[in-house]
């Protein structure tokens, strides 16, 4: 029962921050103006994550999560929000992040809360070794991509809420196939709940952003959900997965800019999601469902292959993204086409 209670009250909070900043985004200068990058045309409230962190925030504290887990989350969600008022360079985002995941990572491996970390033999202080150290420098790594790679998707009305749904509920499917009884179960639940609660005022016509205080949050806590759950390489690569299609549109975006020779610190509108919507005209809710559609098959469908071992779940993933890339290239050459035909 105190379960549903918990659930319940983040439903809610997702709800209530989101009314909250809509209507005192212009009191406090929490606004996201239109700029050449934007997909957006009109000024919006932005920050209306600030329910979700709320929620993350008292879920953790019920379940009693190791503060090594949510403190530094909190943190970069608080980065986040100032991020939204001031906007902060990257290069001050970018060493708190490494920082805050450096810190996740170091205690957690010191507190045996996450078994990943036991699992790869990452080690004591007395006892390092090469394949130890790389390993702590990519989960850093993945955490910290995690993070931004999530913010840079949240670009549409809908897609970081309906992916976070579908994301953290996979996570807790998986927990619960493995026979975990994890209280990070539940607090997936519950973060999947406050983006549902989100939602509402984010779709069809976004009356708020869910910002950087929002969308970063999602972004570390499931790439630290993930590391927590993996017992193995082969359970990284299964869990990682359930956000396959924010990964994969930024590798692929990433790989075509740098074609063009592109600066990729420098921002841009160049994702798959952001061509559907802008060049493509397709409605906002309508990339973000189909978003959300492939999220739960490629997850669904990993689930499945999982008893059947990493090559099988490799060989559908490399299945995925070809496909994925087949996709963006025809994509892309309509945008071109259709530039041309402007010009």
């Amino acid at each position: 029962m105190e379960n549903y209670f918990l659930y319940s009250v983040c439903l809610i909070a997702g709800a209530v921050g989101a009314l909250f900043i809509s209507r005192l985004a212009f009191k406090y200068g929490l606004i996201d103006r239109p700029n050449g990058r934007s997909s957006h045309d009109r000024a919006t409230p932005k920050c209306g994550g600030i329910g979700i962190l709320a929620a993350f925030i008292l879920s953790s504290l019920i379940l009693k999560i190791d503060f090594t887990f949510w403190v530094p989350a909190a943190f970069l969600a608080l980065l986040g929000l100032l991020g939204d008022k001031f906007d902060l360079a990257p290069k001050i985002r970018l060493p708190l992040q490494f920082i805050a995941a450096l810190i996740f990572i170091q205690l957690s491996a010191s507190s045996n809360q996450v078994s990943a970390l036991a699992s790869f033999s990452l080690p004591q202080p007395a006892f390092f070794s090469i394949f130890s150290i790389l390993w702590f420098v990519f989960l850093s790594l993945f955490i910290v991509a995690t993070a931004n790679w999530y913010n840079f998707m949240d670009g549409i009305n809908g897609i970081a809420g309906i992916t976070g749904i579908v994301g953290f509920g996979l996570l807790v499917v998986f927990n619960i196939h493995s026979g975990g009884d994890s209280p990070f179960s539940v607090l997936s639940i519950c973060i999947g709940l406050s983006c549902l609660g989100f939602l509402p005022f984010n779709v069809p016509k976004a009356k708020v952003f869910m910002g950087d205080v929002g969308s970063i949050l999602l972004g570390f806590v499931f790439a630290c959900i993930v590391v927590i759950l993996s017992k193995s390489f082969f359970d990284f690569v299964c869990l990682a997965s359930f956000l396959f299609p924010f990964y994969a549109d930024e590798f692929v975006t990433m790989a075509v800019r740098l074609k063009d020779g592109e600066n990729l610190l420098i921002p841009h509108r160049r994702h798959l999601y952001q061509h559907l919507a802008n060049e493509l005209g397709i409605a906002h809710w309508k990339v973000s469902v189909g978003y959300g559609l492939l999220q739960f098959v490629v997850g669904s469908s990993i689930l499945s292959a999982r008893r059947f071992g990493l090559f099988s779940v490799l060989t559908l993933l490399v299945i995925y993204f070809i496909g994925f890339v087949w996709i963006n290239y025809i994509v892309r050459v309509r945008v071109v086409d259709r530039l041309k035909k402007t010009i």
